[in-house]
């Protein structure tokens, strides 16, 4: 899943990337795997936590560095915009503005262009300036009160709730809603996507089940955070785990079936009889290794599977079936998501140094003087400092 030469579906679809953290790229990456021409535009001070060339969320674009600190690098990101259909940033509210580049600035040069802005609160209310991250965010969207164990604080669920889910994923489908409507109207406009905003949204359905009297809010109690005996992580006879979720009678009459467990016993229709039968269901499985369980369920209706690191995973027969993860420059990652019977989308590179592409992408996207721009310093190419 590579690049083989094949447009993905949005070939033809010109991106900005202000280079940021965390959920700016990782928007920016989703893009370029589906085809779009996307450009990041480092600072020359930039810094990343991974090695450039190893961070997956880099890749499929072009990188060129400017001084958006010096006038003649930001004339160079505004004739960047003036070809492209989308920018993206991920800087505090008002932060691009001063530095000359907010949504007036750009639309006085392209006036369809569709400015999507990554924050962690929005553009306004009352925490709109304040420092945060995934974690105070889902705080205040009950997202995070929601995940974990009964009795026990809440638990963490990395920054995949609310960076890349709330975040990422939303700020694609609005910059592509936006671009879709610019087609016919002729206007771009500004996405404002939040990750509270998102995170929210993602908890629609617990909202539904408030409402309906079937779910309580409190951690641990509930159908689908580990309050039913049939729906959790129970522990194998090797320290392993196997993730046992089957909610319909019949799929967890085989989850019954196969553990071996007699069928009165686990009777779940009586509440009171919960603890005892989650007791019943963690014995059995502490009796076998993961290996041995995950022999007995695959390829079942029990809705049970064993659960692996991320190291584990890209081996696991299905996995490799669908190539659902792949290698690009010695680094094994997610293949690009979801799949096209007809214009796929690929990785058309992996990640490069910061300024690999300067002089390269800003020819080809119509920058003026990019030499002067060189010889200035304006804008750098990789290795320069």
């Amino acid at each position: 899943m590579t690049g083989d030469g094949t447009a993905g579906p949005l070939s033809g679809l010109r991106v900005v990337e202000l280079a940021g953290i965390g959920p700016g790229p990782f928007a920016a990456m989703l893009l370029a795997d589906l085809g779009a021409d996307v450009v990041r535009v480092e600072r020359p001070d930039g810094g990343s936590a991974v090695p450039a060339e190893l961070d997956a969320l880099r890749r499929g674009r072009r990188s060129v560095i400017l001084d958006l600190r010096r006038e003649e690098g930001k004339r160079a990101v505004l004739d960047l915009v003036a070809s492209a259909d989308v920018l993206i940033e991920g800087y505090r509210p008002g932060v691009a503005e001063r530095l000359g580049l907010g949504p007036e600035d750009c639309r006085q040069r392209n006036s369809r262009l569709v400015y999507g802005r990554m924050t962690g609160w929005g553009q306004d209310g009352p925490l709109a300036h304040s420092a945060g991250h995934d974690i105070s965010y889902l705080a205040i969207t009950g997202a995070l009160h929601a995940i974990g164990n009964r009795g026990e604080a809440p638990t963490i669920p990395l920054n995949l709730v609310g960076d890349f889910g709330g975040g990422s994923l939303y700020l694609v489908i609005g910059v592509l809603a936006a671009v879709f409507e610019a087609a016919r109207s002729g206007r771009g406009q500004v996405v404002d996507a939040a990750i509270v905003d998102g995170a929210a949204s993602l908890t629609t359905l617990m909202h539904s089940l408030i409402a309906a009297g079937q779910w309580r809010d409190e951690r641990g109690v509930n159908m689908l955070d580990g309050g039913m005996p049939w729906y959790d992580v129970y522990e194998t006879a090797d320290g392993g785990h196997m993730a046992v979720g089957p909610l319909e009678p019949k799929f967890y009459a085989e989850l019954v079936r196969l553990l071996g467990l007699d069928a009165h016993d686990a009777d779940r229709s009586d509440p009171r009889t919960w603890p005892l039968l989650r007791d019943r269901i963690a014995k059995a499985f502490a009796a076998r290794t993961r290996a041995e369980w995950t022999s007995v369920f695959e390829g079942t209706d029990a809705c049970v599977a064993p659960v692996l690191g991320f190291t584990e995973a890209p081996n696991h027969p299905h996995n490799v079936a669908r190539g659902t993860f792949i290698e690009v420059d010695g680094v094994t990652q997610p293949a690009p998501a979801p799949r096209f019977s007809r214009t796929p989308a690929t990785v058309r590179r992996g990640p490069v140094a910061p300024g690999t592409d300067t002089r390269d992408a800003l020819t080809d996207w119509g920058v003026r003087d990019v030499e002067s721009l060189l010889e200035s310093g304006a804008a750098q190419e990789a290795g320069e400092s």
